[in-house]
């Protein structure tokens, strides 16, 4: 996997580690929440790759966070110019 995702991975878990944090909660009580057990939770807030996003998806509902996936891909630059350049023609 290159390194960059990788590291976006991570970022992303620590982000959900500091929510949970936040709020005052274990990850116990994220993962009776999320109905995953203790250790995928870890694995989630250590950006796992090998977790699948739909676990991803539910640590994020059980935080309330569940809105934030829509912003995955909003804001894409690359396609809107690519778009642009098709449509100056």
């Amino acid at each position: 996997m290159p390194r960059p995702l990788i590291q976006n991975l991570e970022l992303m878990g620590e982000q959900i580690k500091l929510a949970r944090k936040r709020r005052h909660l274990t990850m116990q009580d994220i993962a009776d929440r999320a109905t995953v057990t203790r250790l995928t939770v870890s694995k989630v807030e250590h950006g796992d790759p090998t977790v699948a996003i739909g676990i991803f998806a539910r640590v994020l509902y059980a935080l309330n966070l569940d809105n934030d996936i829509k912003l995955i891909a909003e804001n894409d630059p690359l396609g809107r110019n690519l778009q642009d350049a098709e449509l100056k023609k």
